[in-house]
């Protein structure tokens, strides 16, 4: 993919180029989900567990699944699961027939956190016997910068949208600082008629980050304030409502590359209304693009990032140039009919509303 400003003659070469995040490798996923039942309520949890687990063995990709409880706690539980790959997990896991499916679970559940893993190595068979095992490896080792990224998006009420914007762009930023392990370093909030899209990026623990977001005074007035002009009514003195909701928005980073290791320049984002059932499989052509655009010497683009769920994707993108844009779709005439196949519109650039960054420490 290229920028439409003028490329240099004589680019720099590129210090680093790597992949840090990406679901598209094909190696075999296992997710660990922590949970914390209520106490007395351990039966009632394994029953609601039983009933989901019917319901997944049904999924596609889906390939074992294992309950435990803890020996000193019986109020903490795990719940390990083994994908083919990521893609089909997060298809399901991001699903409104996932919301459906773990309904029951929440009257029994104080708290959940759930971890990702792409499968490295292994000793032996992962379940005996002497069916091979579904899937492969992750064949390389990924090396990061330290930094989670994440995403949330939302609908507003048409002909809202620019009160929408003015509220987001004027509210107080929250204090950088969650913890001493953790710390919010960016915030970039983009528009595209009525759907609002709020990137992050953490170092340290995302999920302490959001709590902590969440507990702001400031990000809760601004949030109260937008209440009235959202497309889905939400209450958030309601746990079980701002759950629903934030389940809901939540739009998850499926690929991330370093092209460099300069330090951020010009943001752009671009959204991508993908057709029913298509938004995984865009962004992977996308992500195939983006690796590939990471290791030309002569473009522009530091970084890319892309976050999908369902029939949303969007492509957050630093350029070097100041000023400069980026193009919705590659160079490669092949690969660009292809993305134009999955859409349901035309892929266009979003509005920055607001970009902030931490001081740094």
């Amino acid at each position: 993919m290229t920028t439409t400003s003028e490329r240099l003659s004589e680019a720099p070469a590129r210090d680093v180029s790597r992949v840090s995040q990406s679901v598209f490798d094909g190696s075999r996923l296992r997710v660990v989900l922590l949970v914390d039942v209520y106490e007395g309520a351990q039966q009632q949890f394994l029953e609601a567990y039983e009933q989901l687990c019917n319901q997944v063995a049904s999924v596609p990709g889906h390939v074992s699944d294992q309950l435990c409880q803890s020996i000193e706690n019986p109020s903490q539980w795990l719940i390990t699961s083994e994908w083919e790959s990521a893609p089909p997990f997060l298809t399901w896991v991001n699903s409104e027939e996932h919301v459906r499916m773990v309904e029951p679970l929440h009257s029994c559940v104080r708290n959940t956190r759930s971890l990702r893993f792409h499968i490295v190595r292994e000793t032996g068979r992962a379940y005996g016997g002497d069916a091979p095992a579904r899937g492969r490896l992750q064949s390389e080792v990924r090396i990061g910068d330290g930094v989670i990224r994440h995403a949330l998006t939302f609908t507003v009420k048409p002909g809202t949208e620019d009160k929408v914007a003015r509220l987001l762009a004027d509210y107080a930023a929250p204090e950088p600082r969650v913890d001493d392990s953790t710390r919010l370093l960016r915030t970039s909030l983009f528009m595209h008629g009525n759907r609002v899209v709020r990137a992050i990026e953490v170092r340290g623990d995302l999920m302490a980050a959001l709590r902590h977001v969440a507990r702001s005074p400031e990000v809760r007035a601004v949030e109260e304030a937008i209440n009235p002009y959202l497309e889905q009514d939400r209450d958030l003195d309601d746990q079980e409502s701002a759950r629903l909701f934030f389940t809901r928005a939540a739009l998850p980073a499926v690929h991330h590359v370093m092209a460099d290791d300069r330090p951020e320049g010009t943001r752009r984002a671009l959204y991508y209304p993908a057709r029913p059932g298509c938004g995984m499989k865009l962004a992977e052509l996308l992500a195939k693009a983006d690796s590939a655009d990471a290791d030309d010497p002569a473009s522009r683009v530091l970084r890319s990032t892309l976050f999908e769920r369902e029939d949303v994707v969007v492509r957050l993108v630093d350029l070097a140039d100041e000023g400069a844009d980026v193009d919705p779709l590659p160079g490669d005439g092949a690969l660009a009919a292809a993305l134009r196949d999955l859409l349901a519109g035309e892929a266009a650039p979003m509005e920055l509303v607001t970009d902030r960054r931490s001081p740094a420490v």
